[in-house]
């Protein structure tokens, strides 16, 4: 794949972004897969705020979400629920690595 300071980073076949490069996490958020920009930085800036239970942690996450991706009004409590629920396996995964 190409990469100089001129050309920049892309997929020498399609000239997209190269795989390697995407950082949109999927998670399964009302039975459909549901990409979500920059969650690992979110679960990382929400887990610094330390909130104190899962509706505090849901409110922040939700709103962090937000300011990078769109989420339907109709299905924001699904949205917080799933990534809720995704947030607390990336808790126990990096837990996991600790030990």
């Amino acid at each position: 794949m190409p990469e100089n300071d001129k050309d920049g980073y892309y997929c020498s076949i399609c000239g997209g972004i190269p795989p390697d490069k995407i950082k949109t996490k999927r998670i399964l958020i009302d039975g459909k897969e549901t990409g979500i920009e920059n969650l690992e930085f979110i679960f990382g800036k929400v887990k610094e705020l330390d909130p104190k239970g899962d509706g505090a942690a849901a409110s922040m996450i939700l709103a962090r979400v937000k300011e990078f991706n769109y989420v339907p009004s109709k299905k924001e409590r699904v949205y917080a629920e799933a990534l809720l629920r995704e947030y607390r396996r990336w808790e126990a995964e990096g837990d996991q690595n600790d030990r």
